[in-house]
């Protein structure tokens, strides 16, 4: 019996023509209906999703996205309610809820309050530095309370692909 690997690629630099690391269109999963990138400019993942081995593991459990620089504008990536916006231990954060789904993005100042209905593409904060070592806005996604990769909703995912071990 041959036994198989799923491997995944993460897309480091999306939307750029030209790009060596840009696939072919056909193999990148469109962004989900309705969401939209968070910040504007070149479509490039800083550091990506790792998902934690357990629930209390170490893992990366969202994605980093370079911004054009500090205090730009931050949109909602989806459609929804603000289910929290404020600061956690020393850092601001703004969250949408759109049924089970959770979208968070950090460090952001919000020009928004819990309760308020939000667009996607909405601006709803400015963003602060100091995540990364450039600019750049944290996105995390949970969907029933699970984190997962936002590329699964931004786009930009390689499919996957079967290899043959050895």
């Amino acid at each position: 019996m041959r036994r198989a690997v799923l491997a995944l690629v993460p897309l480091l630099v999306l939307g750029l023509p030209g790009s060596p690391a840009a696939p072919a269109p056909a193999a990148v999963a469109p962004a989900a209906s309705g969401w939209v990138w968070p910040v504007a400019g070149p479509r490039i993942v800083v550091r990506p999703f790792l998902a934690p081995a357990t629930p209390y593991s170490a893992g990366h459990r969202g994605a980093d996205l370079a911004a054009d620089g500090s205090a730009v504008a931050v949109r909602a990536v989806m459609s929804g309610v603000v289910h929290f916006a404020g600061v956690v231990v020393d850092r601001p954060v703004i969250t949408v809820r759109q049924g089970q789904v959770l979208a968070t993005v950090e460090p952001v100042s919000p020009l928004v309050a819990t309760g308020d209905a939000v667009e996607a593409g909405q601006v709803i904060g400015t963003l602060e530095p100091g995540h990364c070592a450039r600019p750049c806005v944290h996105l995390g996604v949970r969907v029933a309370g699970e984190y997962v990769s936002p590329l699964l909703y931004l786009g930009g995912l390689q499919r996957a692909v079967l290899l043959p071990l050895g």
